[in-house]
């Protein structure tokens, strides 16, 4: 039996500002206190780092990173989806909503994407009919998604990717109140929704154990990919930490993939399995907003962690980009060498660190604890 290469993104933002440039653009109208146009998005971007092209290419927003993608190949690429796909004008009551035109939907084919995780706190920005849409469209791009569903079964259940190789990769997907999920979103027997978590304790963690339990073979890689915490800074809550220990012991989970950050956040090996507590954001339109520029949010990841095959890691790497002209570039050698720096800073009791091994590429080095 062959190990599996997984590749891990946290949240990938295809509405608004980059909704705009790519081919088939929503209707810019959106409902913030403050931007009442998504072209407007675009327009901070362009006063950043120069002038956007409009229209791009469905795989513009990607850049550097499918060749750097395509190097390692990947055998499963799973992301957080956290934008709504759909022509819907109905916006939830929530300040900010993202939305995509389902004719834009090709960028993600573009990625060779296989998995969209939509526990998040965006995937209902436009209602029922938008996560409808949503899933519709994932669907006949043959990408398949976890975490929201028309019903408690569809979104509880997990995506099942077969690679190559005759193994599968099977992606379980949650969504937590303290990312900002509105819990009214949660999904029910007959209600379309999100797959919530709600609360950190034993009982959620056998939940979660039995619904792994009920499809995970002999072989079978299981992923958790769980929206949660905060959107800024590197401190890594003891309930979120203890959870992830958990499923890892408990609930036949090989691999938690965590998002929610704007930023990358630590990561551990416990076990000998991956926690990813925050993949930060890979794709969106922040890049002409200003505040919190001591994260350098426009320095972001993607993850290629290398499991054997009884799940465990035998490597991770992270390439590191910059967001300029609302596309992926290889980040400097200066950015790549502070992401290092400040991440190491933050898991000094996590047993794990980063070193640079090369051009917009760092490794992670951990002890076996």
């Amino acid at each position: 039996m062959s190990s599996v290469k997984l590749l891990l993104t946290g949240d990938v933002m295809t509405g608004r500002g980059v909704d705009q440039i790519l081919p088939h653009p929503s209707h810019p109208r959106i409902y913030e206190p403050y931007v009442q146009s998504a072209v407007e998005y675009v327009e901070m971007a362009e006063r950043r780092n120069g002038p956007v092209p409009r229209p791009v290419s469905f795989d513009y927003i990607w850049g550097d990173a499918l060749a750097a993608w395509a190097r390692h190949a990947p055998d499963v690429r799973i992301i957080n989806l956290e934008t709504a796909i759909t022509t819907s004008d109905q916006p939830w009551p929530k300040g900010i909503n993202y939305r995509m035109h389902p004719a834009n939907a090709p960028c993600l084919k573009a990625a060779g994407v296989h998995v969209c995780a939509l526990a998040n706190n965006h995937v209902m920005d436009w209602g029922v009919q938008g996560l409808s849409e949503t899933l519709q469209c994932l669907e006949k791009a043959h990408i398949q998604t976890a975490g929201a569903g028309m019903n408690q079964a569809q979104a509880e259940g997990p995506a099942l990717v077969k690679t190559a190789a005759t193994r599968r990769v099977l992606v379980f997907a949650l969504g937590t109140p303290d990312s900002g999920i509105p819990r009214e979103w949660a999904a029910g027997p007959q209600r379309p929704g999100v797959a919530i978590l709600p609360s950190f304790g034993a009982a959620e963690v056998e939940r979660l154990g039995a619904r792994v339990r009920a499809v995970k073979r002999s072989g079978d890689i299981a992923v958790l990919s769980i929206h949660w915490g905060s959107n800024w800074g590197y401190h890594i809550p003891q309930e979120h930490r203890s959870f992830a220990h958990a499923v890892l012991e408990r609930a036949g989970i090989d691999l938690v993939h965590g998002h929610s950050s704007h930023h990358p956040r630590p990561m551990e090996v416990y076990q000998g399995r991956l926690v990813l507590y925050g993949c930060g954001d890979l794709i969106n339109d922040y890049e002409g907003i200003g505040g919190y520029e001591e994260f350098r949010s426009h320095v972001v990841a993607s993850y290629i962690a290398a499991l054997e095959e009884d799940g465990r890691l035998n490597a991770l790497e992270l390439q590191i980009f910059e967001t300029r002209r609302l596309r992926l570039e290889r980040a400097s050698q200066e950015n790549t060498v502070w992401l290092a720096g400040r991440l190491n800073q933050s898991m000094r009791d996590f047993g794990s660190r980063l070193v640079v091994r090369g051009p917009a590429l760092l490794q992670l080095q951990w002890a076996a604890l």
